[in-house]
């Protein structure tokens, strides 16, 4: 079991990553890429994919129209460019999230959406350097100053730079011709997301409750990757990552307040002792407990389904 552990562990692809390929490297022909993202390996329609795919692509189709209709206020173009690094951030932690649900779901096929998710993410963090670009009424050497001078701004376009690596390199053919640099190469995945959490605190204005509750699910999963395989699953295992993830939030919380504003950190953090408010951390918390349950909710289904196919094979026609 161990043994299987490593192995599993040793083979996962990080970031924007499918899994690798176990016998051959992809079809000079094709290049390994799947041509429309709705299709699977087999180059068939897959639901999982297509629904994976309109439910994350319809909140930036409903920014653009609601910029295009005048629904976003007296300054559009500034609220979509905040929306949009948004949900470019929240599509990085989806990303993230996948290896855990791949392991405490033992759902192998989830690692086939991570390459996808990663990709959207990535087109999300473009939309959102386009939209600044629309905020300064397309003045790009306006854009390349502001890039330039403006620390967080930097920071932001630094991780679009590297998600974009990430992105040119996800295909299969680059996973061949990198061969084990490709592993480490994904790896930057982890302090991209950081960074675009810390991009995210720092535009952030008198309220920083997104950017908490982002960097709340992000210690999360960087706490489950500490975990020894054989744990990784283990209800037991994540239950006791629920109160270390919900900790580690309302720590971040009181340093930001406290290091980089004047609000008063000291009655931010006792909020979290409020039972009539809910705090980021109370967020990570409930998620972690939902997420512990989830292993138990697996083998119960396992086995319903096991049962009523017994009942099914037992009926006579």
């Amino acid at each position: 079991m161990a043994d299987r552990n490593r192995r599993r562990q040793g083979g996962e692809a990080l970031g924007m990553s499918a899994t690798l390929p176990r016998k051959s490297a992809p079809s000079p022909r094709t290049g390994g890429a799947v041509p429309w993202p709705w299709l699977d390996k087999g180059r068939r329609f897959s639901w999982l994919r297509f629904g994976v795919l309109v439910f994350f692509l319809a909140p930036g189709l409903s920014l653009l129209a609601m910029l295009a209709t005048g629904g976003l206020g007296a300054e559009p173009w500034k609220a979509a460019t905040r929306q949009s690094g948004e949900l470019a951030l929240r599509l990085l932690i989806v990303t993230l999230a996948v290896t855990p649900l791949r392991w405490i779901a033992e759902w192998p096929k989830a690692a086939t959406l991570r390459r996808m998710l990663g990709l959207i993410a990535l087109g999300y963090a473009a939309l959102h350097l386009v939209l600044y670009t629309g905020h300064l009424a397309w003045d790009l050497l306006a854009v390349v100053t502001e890039i330039a001078t403006r620390v967080y701004l930097t920071l932001g376009f630094a991780v679009l730079v590297g998600l974009c690596v990430l992105g040119w390199t996800s295909t299969d053919a680059a996973q061949a011709r990198l061969g084990r640099r490709w592993k480490k190469l994904h790896q930057i995945a982890y302090p991209l997301t950081a960074a675009a959490v810390l991009h995210a605190f720092l535009q952030s204005k008198a309220s920083a409750d997104a950017a908490v509750l982002m960097a709340g699910l992000f210690v999360w999963m960087m706490a489950w990757r500490r975990l020894e395989g054989q744990w990784r699953g283990d209800g037991r295992a994540l239950l006791a990552l629920a109160p270390i993830a919900a900790l580690g939030t309302a720590a971040l919380e009181y340093a930001w307040y406290a290091l980089a504003t004047k609000l008063p950190a000291e009655r931010i953090l006792m909020a979290n002792l409020e039972p009539d408010l809910l705090r980021p951390a109370h967020v990570v918390f409930l998620a972690a407990v939902g997420v512990a349950a989830l292993p138990f909710l697996v083998r119960v289904g396992r086995r319903l389904a096991a049962r009523l196919t017994r009942r099914q094979v037992r009926t006579p026609v």
